[in-house]
């Protein structure tokens, strides 16, 4: 069967790739505490298309102000997290890699959790243009200071040492976490409330705004990514095999840095922070078809939106009509597949010097 997979060309498995998410997404916007028939759907879409008034104004509300931007938003998220994977992946040359360990979406919810709390203090008006971007502007600023944090310690030695960015990670998550803490105990109730609930990932506050915003910068992210998918696999071979090649691996560092950053930032800012979803689709798609970051780019993108739409959609009808934070879901299944991973990487190292070799 992998063997199989592995013969299969790159366009036909977008394509499979595609009409699943055509097909969970669907699934996903029918599907909640009010169910919509596929009829509803495609007449509320043709209203809205022609311009008629729908007869059923209530459920046209529910599609258009709540379901809609909900999948679409918990799409790109997928999105956004898969693909930062991959380059977390690729500028640390490691597989187990991503924004939660080594603290980018700790950084970005601290980030974000200062202008929760302290936002109309240091003048950002959420009415205006300016507070419409504070927060995942900050929550841009801690996700890039965690991470650049984690590199430069885990390259100390000249090359990255993934010894030294698990303990690092370790750390930076640790200050982060702290600071979210501190801003959760002297919020006011509602905020500390908000913070929490924030802190587990959460779709609830989705609407056209954070779908339009998340959705954008991920597309442009991905595609200035696909840019330097060339240099990205010559990267895997290290540092100086990249500059032989002529890739500058200076300029290429920073500028993963600067995306993966983006990605994460704006993502957990509009969502909260979801764990594991960077690992877990990149190593998927690895032991499926290729580890060539000009597929996994655009596959990761795909499959994590498949992914996300149908673990938020979990999320909705677990316990309907209450909801279940979309970190849980993310944290049960990611988990088990890290520590897997690990058990992999050290069977597969014995004999080469140890686990962190």
């Amino acid at each position: 069967m992998m063997y199989l997979l592995r013969r299969v060309r790159f366009g036909s498995i977008y394509a499979v790739f595609g009409v699943l998410l055509a097909a969970v997404g669907l699934l996903s916007i029918r599907t909640g505490a009010i169910n919509l028939s596929y009829a509803q759907i495609w007449e509320f879409t043709l209203a809205a298309l022609t311009g008629s008034p729908s007869p059923d104004s209530l459920h046209q509300a529910v599609f258009f102000q709540i379901r809609l931007p909900r999948v679409i938003l918990s799409a790109s998220v997928g999105a956004a997290l898969s693909v930062s994977g991959v380059l977390m992946q690729a500028l640390f040359r490691n597989p187990i890699v991503e924004p939660g360990l080594v603290g980018t979406s700790a950084g970005a919810a601290f980030g974000a959790a200062l202008v929760f709390v302290l936002g109309k203090s240091i003048g950002a008006a959420y009415s205006d243009v300016l507070g419409a971007f504070a927060l995942p502007v900050a929550a841009f600023a801690g996700a890039l200071a965690a991470t650049l944090a984690v590199y430069r310690f885990s390259a100390l030695s000249g090359k990255v040492n993934v010894a030294t960015m698990i303990l690092a990670g370790v750390a930076v998550n640790a200050i982060a976490n702290a600071g979210t803490g501190f801003m959760a105990y002297i919020a006011r109730d509602p905020q500390a409330r908000s913070i929490t609930f924030w802190t587990l990932g959460t779709f609830t506050g989705a609407d056209w705004k954070s779908a339009t915003l998340v959705t954008t910068t991920m597309l442009l992210c991905t595609a200035l990514a696909l840019r330097h998918a060339k240099a990205l696999n010559a990267l895997l071979l290290g540092e100086s095999d990249a500059m032989s090649l002529g890739v500058d691996v200076r300029r290429l560092n920073i500028t993963l840095l600067v995306l993966n950053t983006v990605l994460v930032g704006t993502a957990t800012a509009m969502v909260g922070v979801i764990s594991f979803m960077g690992l877990v689709v990149p190593h998927l798609l690895r032991l499926i078809r290729s580890a060539d970051n000009r597929f996994l780019i655009v596959a990761s993108a795909l499959l994590g939106a498949i992914l996300m739409v149908i673990a938020d959609m979990i999320t909705r009808t677990l316990i309907a009509p209450a909801e279940l934070p979309i970190g849980v879901i993310t944290a049960f299944v990611g988990a088990p597949v890290f520590l897997w991973l690990l058990f992999r990487q050290h069977r597969d190292n014995e004999g080469k010097g140890g686990f962190y070799a």
